[in-house]
């Protein structure tokens, strides 16, 4: 059973910045794909980045060219910077992890990166508020 630990959200200021953090457990090798969701109070569930074992990444348009995702494979690790924050970021961040790396996961993962449905194991989610 994967587990998920997210970090690193807290308070900032609009124009400020922050990391996040999310740690894989429970498995002998790094996930195929990995993605970061967010969901603010009263809204839905929204896909903002993905990235495969691979290193190819997918990014929101609503946080393109202020959000980057990386991961750092030896770690189990995947990050979310996040540069330029505005009042509307302010959600709680969950990482996503598919693990396996079939034929269906891969396919998935190309194509429907920022889909819930692609992701099999979550984490409890971090909170980011930005202040204007």
């Amino acid at each position: 059973q994967v587990q998920l630990v997210e970090s690193g959200g807290g308070s900032a200021q609009a124009g400020g910045s922050l990391r996040l953090s999310c740690t894989a457990s429970g498995m002998t090798y790094s996930p195929f794909c990995m993605g970061w969701f967010r969901q603010a109070p009263g809204k839905e569930r929204e896909g903002i980045a993905a990235i495969d074992s691979d290193t190819s990444t997918t990014v929101a348009d609503s946080v393109k060219g202020r959000f980057t995702v990386s991961r750092d494979n030896a770690k189990n690790t995947v990050y979310l910077q996040m540069n330029n924050l505005k009042s509307e970021d302010t959600a709680l961040y969950y990482c996503a992890a598919s693990a396996a790396s079939t034929l269906v996961t891969r396919v998935q993962c190309r194509t429907r990166p920022l889909f819930g449905s692609t992701y099999n194991s979550w984490g409890q989610g971090t909170g980011v508020t930005v202040s204007s």
